[in-house]
């Protein structure tokens, strides 16, 4: 998918950097992955219409309808949008583009939300602590006490350094707006319909697949970074973050989501992981880390400084390839 030249596209790509780091994740209406999702709710409420008396292998093959039309909605409409506009003037295209990539990734909008949780637990209001933390996790928050409020927030933050920035910038660079609309789209029926649980183990599982591929090749990318980002930040440690990877991250119930989590438990000397409750029922996840220090609200603050710094990393390494392709010209 050649839409534009390898330089202009890094151009945009830093560009959408910049944007998000400025004005974040609009909440509006109209926002991308708000309506991605409308769809997908819409679509699979008639997918799933006489569900009770629809076979396994019937639930599998209306869940690949699903992830496959979202899919392919999803890029074509972006590809569209990007063409008109680029045939309307070349510089509306450069617009469009720009714009809609920095839609896909959110990494002030992460900030924000661990900031929410962070702000109150720093000043001893748990109740509102418990509050903000149960707009980022599902995990019963009525008896969280500080550390289990801090666990969540950092594994929240960890986590989506690949959902929320690496990957969109990682398929954009594969195939601008289109493919980084086509991996938040692929996200999105992850969040919706991926969970193993009775009513999606079947109608969820190819949704579930496809998160897991597109996240493959990001998540180990972010692993690199967040060694890089612990070995020239001070307090953090690079060498640990490594060692946790490797002791760590196979542990992880996902293929990808023990990568992150691991190196900033390992950066920050934490222990992450361990027992979850969901609906009055307890859940045991895999241990990742070492306790070194006692979970505080204070390392909120440091992973979303990791977080930073992998946006920063990728946005330098972005402008360093642009110029060295300008160079050669």
């Amino acid at each position: 998918m050649i839409l534009y030249s390898m330089q202009e596209l890094l151009l945009m790509i830093a560009a959408a950097i910049i944007i998000d780091w400025i004005i974040g994740d609009p909440k509006w209406p109209t926002h991308p992955v708000i309506l991605i999702g409308r769809w997908i709710k819409w679509l699979e409420g008639r997918l799933r219409q006489r569900d009770d008396s629809l076979s396994d292998r019937s639930r599998l093959l209306r869940g690949c309808v699903l992830a496959i039309s979202t899919l392919a909605v999803s890029t074509c409409v972006m590809l569209a949008l990007v063409k008109i506009s680029g045939w309307i003037h070349p510089w509306l295209g450069y617009a469009v583009n720009t714009w809609f990539i920095s839609t896909t990734i959110a990494v002030k909008g992460l900030k924000d939300a661990a900031m929410l949780v962070y702000n109150p637990l720093v000043q001893g209001k748990l109740e509102k602590a418990r509050t903000y933390i149960g707009y980022i996790v599902s995990r019963d928050k009525e008896t969280m006490d500080e550390p289990e409020i801090t666990r969540a927030a950092v594994e929240t933050v960890s986590e989506n350094i690949v959902d929320a920035f690496v990957s969109p910038i990682f398929w954009a660079l594969l195939g601008a707006a289109p493919l980084a609309m086509c991996y938040r789209a692929a996200n999105t029926l992850d969040s919706m319909v991926g969970y193993r649980n009775e009513k999606y183990e079947y109608f969820g599982k190819c949704s579930a697949r496809i998160d897991d591929m597109m996240n493959f090749v990001p998540a180990r990318i972010t692993g690199i970074c967040i060694v890089l980002v612990a070995w020239v930040t001070p307090g953090l440690h690079a060498k640990r973050a490594i060692s946790s990877i490797t002791h760590f991250a196979s542990k992880h119930p996902s293929p990808n989501s023990g990568i992150p989590e691991a190196a900033v438990a390992g950066a920050l000397g934490i222990q992450l992981g361990g027992r979850n409750r969901y609906f009055g029922v307890w859940h045991d996840r895999a241990i990742m880390g070492w306790e070194i220090e006692a979970l505080k609200a204070d390392h909120i603050k440091k992973s979303v400084r990791v977080l930073y710094g992998v946006s920063i990393l990728i946005w330098i390494g972005v402008m360093l390839g642009w110029l060295l392709l300008s160079a050669t010209k």
